[in-house]
């Protein structure tokens, strides 16, 4: 029968497809291990005389990595025990050692550190071996499989089974039959793989391929440990069917003892026997947690595992839940320290509670013009002279004549405040009437004189005589202090001056942060409200970018900070004084007197920003000319200045200007004795706040005009058609 060439075609490719299936299969994984059967046995069933392929899991080691864990499956454990969900939410406690190995493993290889003398050489080992002296020369050899190397001209010697140590014996025996005078060297190579199982109630149970210098503890890291239902206390290892180590993990976790963590072995079995009886032991503990026991039968003994009792433990109470007959769950409540002289034994499922001191401070409080004011224990029989002493004394400045000494007692219809009036004086000499007893909460409060204050300072820099910092009396005024300072220099700029109170900057900063929240509200508020009724994309990202640039500006507002500036206007001394800048002066406060200055300031909407030499007949329109005159969006008509003395002035567009503080219209050029610009002053064009954006507006025009052309086309038409 002759086969189409589509016929043909379609059976090679689907012998091609076949073949790549079974190659990818064949190499899919390397963690296969072929198995040959046993010349003679029986095929397995299904598989004629292919070889049979198992899968098992296998853990390697490699220089500069961790040991890896096995491939994620089933696990006989779980995240919790059924004892440490029952107990563990409402005593707050865990299985005390399981986080050892809940934690990422960082088990670091062992394959490259040095062998002790006790290690057992064999197959697959690589031994390496140099001589020097009458003979020279090195050799790398590997254990076969019967466990003997080939040295050159010496043959081949047998060294499975052998330490370490007796392998140098060994080896520089055999090299002496040979050679004489020389020197030998052997150390170990990459070290052989061998399996090992970790079964019973392990986190991940399984074969594990681990270094030949793996030990218990490494095994049990490298299968994640006990699971919560495994034991920590009687891990057993077992070789050729026999039990050649036990190890107690607590060993290890509380008194830091490895000695019974023994070598492994090819083929060795950890066994990880089910938890045993568990007891939790909760509070005042130093580490509190369920403990597995072993041997350990009365409380005094948990109490010890537990690492004792804490230094806030309450010796007069223990609290015990205890499971009765297997059908009842009971509290019980005793003396600990009687308990435990009792040595009371405890049980599989019990909880302890050890609870906390009961805080009893006993006190009295001492405030005002003393050395060590606060808070002082209260011993028996303390009086008002006692509770001096223990403070220090008095300050100089304390009134003697009346202490208030308040007391609260109680009683059956509630608590009664008591203030008691004390001379301090006759109290410290001893009179029993006034060096009253004190008792529990008892508050002294020993005044200072009146109006103590032991000096207030201020401070005066720039153009005067003698600045400096100078204490000032109660009502000294301004004029007084720079009659003190030596009056002004000749260089004095007196309409300068920046005269700053630290309380105007703390209302000042106050009233800077309302404002800005304000603002705040307000803005998000009306962003809100603009971005619900944009009416087109362009439209909502226009108004996005505009509540940034707003946020923008809320949060510069947010970085400024007050300086407690007062405008003021200084004169001659003799004019000063009596004036309504004659300030009365309070602690902290500055002034500053600068230099004459010969410069305006231009900023805002103007062309080029900067600063001109001040001339008396310029007006401010001169120095804005100066500086390229108004941008296309500056608000020519809310150009103001500020003053050199800090204040702002908003200057005359007309002929009759309106002033605020005075309420009333003034005709410009007459309203006050002070030019408009002065040398110092800052003169500032504002920027329009309301600007179109034209180029928006246009286009929602131009689609208006559009569908009205539009519509009127169409009716045109009908028009046409009638």
């Amino acid at each position: 029968m002759r086969l189409s060439f589509r016929e043909t075609l379609r059976i090679v490719s689907c012998v091609l497809v076949l073949a790549l299936t079974l190659f990818c299969f064949g190499t899919s994984s390397a963690q296969q291990v072929q198995v040959t059967p046993i010349p003679g046995a029986a095929p397995v069933l299904g598989q004629g005389a292919q070889p049979q392929v198992i899968q098992q899991t296998i853990v390697k080691e490699g220089p500069g990595k961790g040991t890896e864990a096995p491939p994620a499956g089933p696990s006989v454990a779980g995240t919790t025990s059924e004892f440490e969900q029952f107990v563990g939410e409402a005593a707050g406690i865990r299985q005390f050692g399981y986080d050892l190995f809940g934690a990422p493993s960082t088990f670091a290889p062992v394959e490259e550190v040095p062998v002790g003398p006790d290690y057992v050489v064999g197959p697959g080992d690589e031994i390496r071996v140099s001589v020097w002296g009458g003979i020279e020369g090195q050799w790398t050899c590997v254990v076969d499989r019967g466990g003997m190397v080939s040295l050159p001209k010496v043959g081949v010697i047998g060294v499975a089974g052998l330490t370490f140590e007796q392998l140098k014996a060994a080896l520089y025996k055999e090299v002496s039959r040979y050679y004489t005078n020389f020197e030998m060297n052997v150390s170990m190579g990459p070290l052989r793989t061998m399996r090992i199982y970790v079964v019973g109630s392990a986190h991940r149970p399984g074969a594990y391929t681990v270094s030949s210098l793996s030990t218990l503890v490494s095994a049990l890291f490298a299968s994640g440990g006990p699971a919560k239902t495994g034991s920590m206390r009687g891990i057993r290892l077992q070789r050729a069917g026999a039990v050649v180590a036990e190890l107690d993990l607590y060993d290890l976790l509380l008194r830091g003892d490895k000695s019974k963590d023994v070598r492994l072995l090819p083929e060795d079995v950890v066994f990880i026997p089910p938890v045993g009886p568990l007891v939790g032991i909760a509070g005042s503990v130093n580490t509190p947690a369920i403990y597995e026991i072993r041997g350990e039968k009365t409380l005094s003994e948990l109490i010890a595992m537990a690492g004792g009792l804490s230094a806030v433990a309450f010796a007069g109470r223990v609290q015990m839940e205890r499971t009765e007959d297997g059908g009842r769950r009971v509290v019980l409540d005793a003396d600990l320290a009687s308990v435990m002289d009792s040595e009371l034994a405890v049980r599989s499922g019990d909880l302890f509670r050890v609870f906390q001191v009961v805080p009893d401070r006993r006190v009295v409080r001492l405030t005002g013009a003393v050395n060590r004011p606060g808070e002082f224990g209260l011993n028996p029989g303390m009086r008002l002279k006692d509770l001096l002493d223990m403070a220090g004394g008095l300050r100089p400045h304390a009134f003697l004549k009346d202490a208030e000494l308040t007391r609260v007692t109680v009683t059956p219809d509630g608590p009664r405040t008591e203030k008691v009036h004390v001379d301090l004086e006759q109290a410290l000499s001893g009179r029993e009437d006034q060096n009253i007893q004190l008792v529990e909460n008892d508050y002294l409060f020993v005044r200072s004189v009146p109006e103590w204050d032991l000096y207030r300072t201020v401070q005066v820099a720039g153009e005067v005589r003698f600045p400096g910092t100078f204490t000032i009396e109660k009502g000294e005024r301004l004029s007084s202090l720079l009659e003190r300072a030596g009056g002004y220099t000749d260089r004095a700029y007196l309409r300068g001056a920046v005269f700053t109170r630290e309380q105007v900057k703390r209302l000042q900063q106050k009233g800077l942060e309302e404002m800005v929240s304000r603002m705040q509200r307000e803005l998000l508020a009306e962003g809100s409200v603009r971005l619900s009724s944009a009416a087109s994309p362009e439209e909502i990202e226009a108004r996005k970018i505009e509540l940034e640039s707003k946020q923008r500006f809320i949060q510069a507002l947010r970085d400024l900070k007050a300086t407690g500036r007062m405008t003021i206007r200084l004169a001659h001394l003799r004019l000063l004084k009596g004036s309504e800048y004659d300030i009365e002066l309070e602690e902290g406060d500055s002034l500053f007197i600068p230099a004459t200055s010969s410069v305006v300031n231009v900023m805002g909407s103007v062309m080029s920003l900067g600063s001109h030499v001040y001339q008396e007949r310029y007006s401010y329109k001169d120095y804005i000319a100066m500086s390229g005159g108004y941008t296309r969006y500056a608000d020519s008509g809310g150009t103001y200045v500020l003053k050199v003395d800090g204040s702002a002035r908003r200057l005359s567009g007309g002929l009759f200007t309106w002033n605020d503080p005075r309420s009333r219209w003034e005709v410009g050029g007459f309203s006050e004795d002070i030019p408009d610009i002065e040398p110092g002053d800052t003169i500032i064009v504002p920027e329009k706040l309301d600007r179109i954006a034209w180029m928006r507006e246009v286009k929602d025009i131009t689609q208006i005009l559009m569908q009205m052309a539009v519509t009127t086309a169409v009716v045109v038409e009908l028009l046409d058609d009638d």
